[in-house]
């Protein structure tokens, strides 16, 4: 694999006129007339929209957030033919632990900026770690791929490859639910690379229920949870587990079992169609962003229908996702992975067997799918497990510090109980 190093560019001045004029020239879509109780049930509304619109051709600055970005180190390294660009930022902490950080949809590697510095200085004497960040490939500044065939499975087997060139032959591997492809892949290296991987974070995982039919051995191995799961088949999931948790595994694509399956049953059967708009239409693809970092994102105000983004999430901040987005034309790239995993033989689920590596789990309030802790330990050898009371699927922007202390925190575990050296 050869390795060489990459700044990140500026917009060429043709498409930074051909982003301006679209966007002084938007034709916004037909609405229903001005209603508070329609909100967001219909999907990203004008009224959120216009404002960050407007946001990005007159108050956003490219160059402020590409200088900030480059002071990082960046590099593109060539795995199985293509081109893969990751941030690499080694600590000079003899202790520190090597970390991969993936990112999912719809976001990219600018989702962790606030916490590179904290885990790779090791803030407030807790354990540092070298940080590696991948833009998965057909994100960002990462080559698309050409070829049918990129879903878990080969994303992963790319990341391990990308670990062990740097010299990172035993590593400790973070994945981030809000970016949930990464939790996705990561636990499939959880499985499938525990040579090198030793350790499993992550902010969402995905679980099947602790059901005797599908898994008999844990009618001896989790009897309790089992039985817990049983008497909610007849009596509710809400009134077994209480609200906010899956009662099945998440629907890939069933709208009637899971309301905001919709995005993925377009991406995962027809992506290609979708691309048009969101790759021509810097608003529509602006719009489609919103609609996930509005709904998946926790609201500390209470005011969620009424905002487009928590004060958490800066609109710069959001700006510049779109506008990575937008300047490479990923966003047709991106959406292929779901269906590639949509299609994906099922023997490569992240459902399919246990991950028996060290794990932790931390799970925010306003995550995308929630599981019972118990169907959480039949799934993963848990170690760490945390509830914050605020947060939601980009905790890396939202919540930074919450995030940086439990992965610290499992660090620190793995260290102490020589799991890794």
């Amino acid at each position: 694999m050869t390795i060489g190093p990459f700044k990140i560019p500026s917009i060429p001045p043709r498409q930074l006129e051909l982003l301006k004029e679209k966007l002084n020239n938007v034709e916004y879509p037909n609405e229903l007339e001005k209603n508070s109780t329609v909100g967001w049930k219909y999907g990203a509304p004008r009224w959120a929209v216009e404002p960050l619109v407007q946001s990005w051709l007159h108050d956003y600055d490219w160059e402020k957030a590409r200088v900030k970005m480059n002071e990082w180190n960046h590099y593109h390294a060539m795995i199985h033919g293509l081109h893969v660009h990751f941030i690499h930022e080694p600590s000079d902490k003899p202790d520190a632990i090597p970390l991969l950080l993936m990112n999912g949809w719809p976001s990219n590697f600018y989702e962790f900026y606030k916490v590179i510095k904290p885990l790779r200085d090791g803030d407030n004497g807790n354990q540092s770690f070298h940080v590696v960040i991948p833009s998965l490939p057909g994100y960002g500044f990462s080559e698309a791929p050409k070829s049918p065939g990129y879903g878990i499975a080969k994303y992963g087997t790319m990341m391990n490859e990308l670990m062990i060139t740097l010299g990172y032959n035993t590593y400790y591997t973070y994945l981030l639910a809000g970016s949930d492809w990464g939790s996705n892949i990561g636990n499939w290296m959880a499985r499938n690379c525990s040579e090198q991987c030793k350790g499993f974070h992550s902010v969402m995982p995905l679980c099947l229920p602790p059901s005797p039919t599908t898994r008999p051995s844990l009618l001896w191995s989790h009897p309790k949870a089992v039985v817990k799961y049983l008497i909610s088949r007849l009596l509710g999931t809400e009134a077994v587990y209480g609200s906010g948790i899956e009662a099945e595994e998440l629907a890939f694509a069933d709208l009637a079992a899971d309301p905001e399956a919709g995005y993925r049953a377009i991406q995962g059967t027809r992506p290609y169609t979708l691309a048009f708009g969101l790759t021509d239409s810097p608003v529509g693809l602006l719009a489609w962003m919103l609609e996930k970092y509005h709904n998946w994102s926790y609201h500390p105000s209470g005011k969620q229908d009424m905002e487009a983004l928590p004060d958490t999430i800066s609109t710069d901040d959001f700006l510049t996702l779109v506008t990575i987005y937008w300047m490479t034309g990923s966003m047709s790239s991106s959406t292929r992975l779901y269906y590639e995993a949509f299609h994906e033989d099922q023997s490569m689920s992240t459902c399919m067997g246990r991950v028996e590596i060290p794990t932790a789990i931390i799970q925010f309030p306003a995550e995308l799918a929630k599981f019972p802790r118990d169907w959480v330990e039949t799934n993963v050898n848990l170690q760490q497990y945390s509830e914050p009371e605020m947060g939601g699927h980009f905790p890396a922007l939202e919540t930074s510090e919450i995030l940086v202390n439990d992965i610290q925190r499992f660090g620190k575990l793995l260290k102490t109980k020589k799991w890794i050296q």
